[in-house]
């Protein structure tokens, strides 16, 4: 069970962080969803935040606040159209109850347009939950407009929490689980090494080279251990163990559950890349990981080593590895 400690600062149970987008206050209150007199009494009332489909999921952000702050807009402020399509997320503690609507974004004072990637670590747990779900409910909707066993068009039903073709026939938002494990030699102190990857598909930056934690899907029938084998030695050939789970978080990208682990494996026994999928894997040093977060340059190959974004739970691994919470 994740608790929090306060804004920003996600705890999972023994008092250790969580992952930056595992983290929420709202109560979703599912059993609203199929009540339209319920639902159109609290679009009267409700908070909405404003998405920007077009603009590649951006919503506004308050910059004259200590951390970042969702702007939501008063239902009564926006154009009547927007209820239509919006989306219930669910209720605050207040009371008051959240949607999302799919519109461009008003320019305001001291707002920017920010997307989950740039900003998602930097929310207090309130809105790094609204987002989230906002976005990964948009993207669920953005590809699913056909019924996949009838092939009919579908329309978006119950405040967005189900899409239903003209039969009747009706689909639910899916999460595709994935795993993702940062395997390490299990050695303490600064000559400890963690293994990292560059993903072939990776465009870099110039000047840079972007590594991070191996990942892939659970294929059917298989557990999220049993896929952390099989990924790490399909992308790098060296076998794993110690394989310990670290923590979850949505990832709507366009729709995915990161499902985080940590394993041991063998600096010692050779790496063989599957280059369709990494471009190069070598193992780096708690000393070099340092230092490239603390804004120092480490080369790897004529380029500076480049680490996942902070709002990744691929981050959130390595930290963990880097403060000895293995």
């Amino acid at each position: 069970m994740t608790s929090y400690a306060g804004a920003g600062q996600p705890v999972a149970a023994g008092g250790e962080a969580a992952p930056p987008l595992a983290r929420s206050t709202l109560d979703r209150a599912a059993h609203r969803r199929t009540d339209p007199a319920w639902l159109a009494q609290a679009w009267a009332g409700a908070r909405v935040l404003v998405l920007d489909v077009e603009g590649g999921g951006q919503t506004l952000v308050r910059t004259d606040t200590p951390v970042p702050t969702l702007v939501l807009t008063a239902a009564e402020d926006l154009p009547p159209a927007l209820a239509t399509g919006a989306m219930f997320l669910g209720v605050e503690p207040d009371g008051v109850p959240v949607f999302c609507v799919h519109a461009p974004l008003a320019a305001a004072p001291d707002t920017r347009a920010v997307n989950l990637r740039q900003i998602g670590h930097l929310l207090g747990d309130r809105d790094a939950g609204l987002f989230t779900t906002a976005l990964a409910l948009t993207n669920w909707h953005l590809r699913h407009l056909y019924h996949p066993v009838t092939g009919a068009p579908t329309r978006a039903d119950e405040a967005g929490w189900s899409r239903v073709d003209a039969q009747g026939e009706r689909v639910w938002p899916r999460t595709d689980p994935a795993m993702i494990v940062l395997v390490h030699d299990g050695v303490d102190g600064q000559d400890g090494r963690c293994l990292l990857g560059n993903n072939a598909a990776w465009p870099n930056a110039p000047g840079q080279r972007r590594f991070s934690c191996l990942a892939g899907y659970v294929e059917p029938g298989e557990s999220a251990e049993a896929t952390v084998l099989r990924e790490v030695r399909e992308e790098v050939g060296v076998p794993v163990g110690d394989i310990t789970y670290a923590g979850s978080q949505a990832w709507p990208f366009p729709g995915s559950l990161m499902l985080g682990f940590l394993a041991t494996a063998d600096p010692a026994h050779p790496l063989r890349v599957d280059p369709t999928e990494i471009a190069e894997a070598r193992w780096f040093s708690r000393q070099e990981i340092g230092a490239t977060l603390a804004g120092r340059a480490v080369d790897v190959g004529g380029a500076s080593l480049r680490l996942p974004p902070a709002s990744s739970i691929a981050l959130f691994l390595i930290h963990r590895w880097l403060d000895g919470h293995c």
